[in-house]
């Protein structure tokens, strides 16, 4: 199954946006049909929109393979709406937990199914790299929820996952499929990011653990020539200097007896901005002495 990938132009820009802005209008008009009828009528109603995407889709096919691929996207969308409907409408939906992997929650195991077999059915046919998103994020969603009951555990089944997500994703870097590497490795950074937040977010050691594997990230987009993890290790250095600056800044009880130390964040600015540019450096010569 070759791969297509999709470049960014105006075109492209126009094409993913104004198909996007549709999947949202769809959303809130059935939003406010959820107000007006019952639950019956709004699984009906949701089957409109479900119709009108697909067929655009198979319309655009041959005409505009980036715009046949965001209403694909739009569609796989919709389908797990439609589902979710339908089994609130039956009274299937699970009680309100205190997290997403908490409980029982075979109903959602089952929209999750659903959702995978349509996007595997529509990356096969349209080719288009973002509905692998909707393929691994269901495999994510229930593996979790299957082997873990919420909490820590989760943060470790997410983080196995994540790792597991690096390897495919490397892997699908050297062959023909190397445009579909791109949302395994997205989706490798996401779902680590989220297991080292979950346990690295409270105190200062935190703080510079999170800060340490920013770094890690920037280098392992150097090394995989994938810079999305490159962009996540940039995110994560910002957050890091933007905690420390927010705290060095304010003193106690600043406000009625002690300025605040306002010559920090310019300071702190300057610090990241140099320490990224000297990680520019070293990735440079790095992708200088690799070969092509």
């Amino acid at each position: 199954m070759e791969i297509g990938k999709p470049t960014w132009t105006s075109s492209s820009f126009l094409l993913y946006t104004g198909g996007f802005t549709v999947l949202l209008a769809a959303d809130g008009a059935l939003a406010y049909l959820s107000t007006q009828d019952g639950k019956g009528a709004l699984v009906a109603w949701t089957l409109l929109p479900l119709a009108v995407l697909s067929a655009l889709a198979l319309a655009l096919r041959g005409r505009s393979w980036i715009a046949a691929g965001v209403f694909a996207v739009n569609a796989v969308v919709v389908w797990g709406v439609f589902w979710g409907e339908v089994f609130d409408w039956f009274g299937w939906t699970p009680a309100r937990s205190s997290g997403p992997f908490d409980g029982f929650n075979w109903s959602i195991w089952l929209i999750a199914l659903l959702v995978l077999v349509a996007a595997w059915a529509a990356l096969r046919t349209f080719r288009f790299p973002l509905l692998l998103v909707f393929v691994v994020v269901p495999v994510y969603y229930v593996i979790t929820d299957v082997v873990s009951g919420g909490g820590s555990w989760s943060a470790v089944v997410t983080l196995v996952l994540g790792l597991v997500f690096l390897a495919v994703g490397s892997s699908v870097d050297r062959g023909p499929r190397r445009p579909l590497g791109f949302w395994w490795h997205v989706l490798a950074a996401l779902t680590v990011s989220g297991a080292l937040l979950y346990w690295w977010h409270t105190s200062e050691t935190d703080w510079a653990l999170l800060a340490a594997a920013a770094v890690v990230y920037v280098f392992v987009g150097v090394a995989r020539r994938r810079s999305i993890w490159t962009v996540f290790g940039a995110v994560g250095i910002f957050t890091a200097a933007t905690h420390w600056t927010v705290e060095w800044t304010a003193t106690p009880f600043s406000s009625a007896f002690k300025p605040p130390r306002l010559w920090v964040p310019p300071l702190a600015g300057a610090v990241v901005g140099f320490f990224l540019v000297v990680l520019g450096l070293l990735a440079a010569r790095r992708r200088d002495a690799q070969p092509a």
